[in-house]
């Protein structure tokens, strides 16, 4: 250290604190990183590494960014993982007695960044804890963007739930206790884990530090009595939060409390087989039912609708409220429409007073919350024209905040700079010592302004120029041939090629009274800056309640909107398990389509009689669609939205399966048909009679037997053992014979019409089995080739034409059923090749001896064939 330069050994001491930290060193206009850093930064910036000379001829690596542009690296950084701390100096480097004073400001995480431009506007970004007490799990979630900060706890046995809950909320990191990282790390890929050490978990230090922060002697108020896991993790991130981010934190005023068990479960699959927030094809929007449903005004109202959609409710009275709301907006069209224009103009109010309360907002954050804040008494009179009971106890939740608004409007000027260190922020008649300080650097500026024509005037010189550089203040200047008529009072400052800089006695006192009240407006400013945050940064917790309020009537007039728009209806609620739709329609796709291109479809399902719905007919008639759409509107129905259909009964629902279509996961090593047979699993797992089970073409991932014998069972435990309502889509044909054998188990199937050799997709469902797939039509419609298309009709045709009509059945018992109870058969449609040889055999025409040699032959290949292994034998079948 002694070898180092001064500068070298501050940053060796602050590095000293940061472990695993990417350090960000403000040297003048760049941050730089040194050492190990440098070469981590160089490599996922793909910036240029170079070297620094530290002492007595040593050089380490070194890269640099700009400071104006170090958010956009820090935010590449962070999206790779990396913690990153930003050094600043502290001290204005012309008055430093020394080395410049520099200190860490700033430390950013995956789930710390507050920059507006690194923020998803509609989305959350979540930082969680996960603490476990015995035999209690605890989640802490908060948004420090926003202020957001929840709690939940569940049993250890319900550790599958939890982990779902942390996959609808998609935090960006996860705090982890040190000796469960790895566990952990194996069941919640692919998050960003980060690892504390354990004293750090202490259950009484942790709530020491949330009564601290909230300043109460209890948690009680929160909801949080005997959640000692949940305290636990929400002190541990809140301490967190408190060292990286330097600041109060005045903005996270609130813990919210809630239980798994009040929403419907959405989990991460059935999320994106559903395309609820992103579709499978690229990960966006477009196409998926945040997007039809999504007319939100606000920012924050979109978030609210993205939580909702994830986290569907469960409370009859709850989801009717909201019901009740989206009509009497309907039915108001000019109170809504008055009510989204009015909104328009409300800006990001949770992110303007999160900026506020962490101490990071600069002057136009201000303003612009100045600006909302001041459309709200005619807002507030519009939404006290509201009937519905929801709607009028929202309007109550919003308040004026007059007192805030006009302090910001006191204090800030109307058109302030983007960042407070240009200055002019503060209105003037704010501040007294500020105005007169303003007024002598004015004062000090005029007469430099005056003094290049006076001393023109004086000296004769013509050319005379009074300029100013950061370097040397100010000057005057005079051209070589002109030197002559410099007077005996100017004192020379710097020579130049062409000319010389001259500076005189009362222009030096000048530039010091302009300086030093340029350098005392800066610091005033900064200090009425800081302070009015503080002072608005106390009104956050009763912004935030406002923000909350407007966000939801954000939300509830976008449902409105929709619903009149596209001709929606209010589903009635149902506690019994049921789903009863007259001519439903897919929101997503009917949104797609031409208006009126939709085909709508009934549906009718319970749990008594129409538990399982086994779904066939052609590829690409819409057999998924109707399955999909079952599930989008109990959705729908269960956050408070009217749904697409003629008239719809929904039964509350606990949980939405849905199980479509069929991917690998290479990364993981897993098959298709593993990844669909876990999937699988799951449902069977976890489903409840008063579930909604999704499942399309379940079998189909592996050979026909195997899967037909899956699939077969599948629909046989979900009857008998579960008993939860089931969309079946199969094109195992033979499934539907299952309708005949189970009491609760029905078929229906999408219309086709042929013409000719071709075949009209009516997209009409109707009760009864299909008993074609049309799939060699499909394949020409895909642009197989006409040759292949030929010889698959000649193939079919062959299989058609041997496969006999009386087809023998094997008895496939479901495991764990009792003894002597019904067996279902299980059809075996296709004779094998020994059959076929054996009913092709002459007799009449054989010897006895080529008889007997024929018979042992065939006996042989019989036993070879019961002896191979399961894939082989089909082999050879084939």
């Amino acid at each position: 250290m002694h070898d180092l330069t001064p500068m070298m050994r501050q940053y060796h001491q602050l590095k000293a604190r940061l472990p695993g930290t990417l350090l960000l060193f403000r040297l003048g206009d760049f941050y730089e990183l040194f050492y190990d850093d440098a070469k981590t930064a160089a490599r996922e910036l793909e910036i240029a590494l170079t070297s620094r000379e530290v002492g007595k001829g040593r050089r380490i690596p070194m890269c640099g960014v700009p400071y104006h542009a170090v958010m956009g690296y820090v935010a590449r950084l962070v999206e790779r993982g990396y913690r990153v701390a930003l050094c600043d100096q502290v001290e204005d480097p012309r008055r430093a007695k020394g080395l410049v004073r520099r200190e860490v400001t700033r430390i950013i995480t995956p789930g710390t960044v507050m920059e507006e431009g690194l923020l998803p506007a509609r989305a959350s970004v979540y930082l969680a804890a996960l603490c476990r007490d015995g035999e209690r799990w605890g989640l802490a979630a908060a948004d420090l963007s926003t202020g957001e900060f929840l709690v939940t706890e569940v049993a250890a046995a319900q550790w599958p739930r939890l982990r779902e809950e942390i996959g609808r909320l998609e935090p960006r990191e996860i705090l982890v206790p040190a000796d469960a990282a790895e566990a952990l790390r194996a069941t919640l890929a692919p998050a960003h884990l980060t690892p504390l050490e354990e004293w750090r978990w202490d259950p009484a230090t942790a709530r020491r530090t949330l009564q601290e922060h909230f300043r109460v002697h209890s948690l009680e108020g929160f909801g949080c009595a005997g959640l000692a896991a949940a305290t636990a993790a929400a002190g541990v991130l809140l301490h967190y939060l408190q060292q990286t981010q330097l600041s109060p934190l005045e903005h996270l005023r609130g813990l919210r409390t809630y239980t798994l068990d009040d929403y419907l479960v959405l989990d991460e699959g059935t999320r994106r087989h559903l395309e609820i927030l992103r579709n499978q094809r690229d990960g966006s929007t477009r196409h998926t039912l945040l997007e039809v449903l999504d007319r939100t005004i606000t920012a924050m109202g979109g978030r609210l609708l993205r939580a909702w959609l994830t986290q569907p409710l469960r409370e009859e009275a709850a989801i009717c409220a909201r019901l009740d709301a989206v009509q009497d907006l309907l039915q108001q069209p000019a109170l809504r429409f008055a009510v989204r224009t009015a909104l328009k103009a409300i800006a990001d109010l949770p992110r303007l007073v999160g900026r506020i309360g962490h101490g990071s907002a600069g002057p136009r954050d201000l303003v612009a919350l100045r600006l909302s804040l001041e459309r709200l008494p005619a807002l507030r009179a519009t939404l006290a024209e509201a009937t519905a009971a929801r709607l009028r106890h929202l309007a109550r939740q919003v308040e004026e905040h007059a007192e805030v608004a006009a302090l910001i409007a006191r204090a800030i000027a109307d058109d302030p700079p983007a960042v407070a260190r240009q200055g002019g922020v503060i209105r003037e008649g704010y501040d007294a010592d500020l105005d007169g300080l303003r007024r002598a650097a004015r004062e000090g500026k005029r007469w430099i302004a005056d003094l290049e024509a006076a001393e023109r005037a004086r000296t004769g010189i013509k050319s005379l120029r009074v300029g100013y550089n950061k370097v040397f203040g100010y000057y005057i200047e005079v051209s070589k041939p002109n030197l002559r008529l410099v007077p005996p009072d100017y004192v020379r400052k710097q020579t130049l090629t062409a000319a010389e800089r001259f500076i005189t006695a009362e222009m030096k006192e000048r530039e010091a009274q302009i300086l030093g009240a340029e350098e005392r407006i800066a610091e005033v400013e900064a200090r009425l800056i800081a302070a009015l945050r503080e002072e608005v940064a106390r009104h956050a917790a009763a912004i935030q309640r406002t923000a909350a309020a407007l966000a939801e009537w954000d939300v509830l007039a976008a449902l409105a909107e929709v619903a009149a728009a596209r001709g929606y209806t209010r589903p009635s609620l149902s506690t019994v398990p049921a789903l009863r739709v007259r001519a439903g329609r897919h929101p997503v796709v009917e949104a797609a389509l031409p208006a009126g291109a939709f085909v709508p479809n009934d549906l009718e399902m319970d749990v008594d009689e129409r538990a399982v719905l086994i779904v066939t007919g052609p590829n690409m008639a819409g057999k998924s669609v109707y399955c999909r759409q079952a599930a989008l509107l109990t959705i729908m129905a269960q956050i408070g939205s009217f749904v697409p259909a003629e008239d719809a009964v929904v039964g509350i629902t606990d949980r939405i399966f849905a199980r479509v279509g069929a991917t690998d996961d290479t990364a993981l090593g897993r098959s298709t048909f593993l990844v669909e047979m876990q999937e699988t699993a799951q449902i069977l797992h976890n489903a409840t009679r008063t579930s909604l089970v999704i499942l399309d073409e379940v079998g189909r991932g592996t050979s026909t037997y195997d899967g037909m014998s899956i699939a077969w069972a599948v629909v046989q435990y979900l009857h008998d053992q579960i008993g939860a309502r089931t969309l079946f889509a199969t094109h195992f044909h033979e499934l539907t014979e299952l309708a005949a054998l189970l009491p609760r188990v029905h078929n229906v199937n999408v219309l086709v019409r042929e013409e000719g050799e071709e075949v009209v997709f009516l997209h009409r469902v109707v009760a009864g089995a299909a008993d074609r797939s049309y799939g060699i039509h499909v394949a020409r419609l895909a642009g197989i080739p006409p040759a292949v298309i030929e010889q698959a009709r000649r193939v079919l045709a062959h299989l058609e034409a041997t496969a006999g009509p009386g087809a023998e059945s094997v008895t496939a018992p479901l495991p764990g059923r009792a003894r002597g109870a019904r067996q279902i058969p299980l059809p075996l449609d296709v004779p094998s090749p020994v059959e076929e040889e054996l009913l092709a055999l002459s007799v009449e025409s054989l010897t006895p001896l080529e008889a007997l040699n024929r018979l042992s032959e065939l006996k042989e290949r019989v036993r070879a064939l019961r002896g191979a292994p399961q894939g082989l034998r089909e082999k050879r079948l084939q």
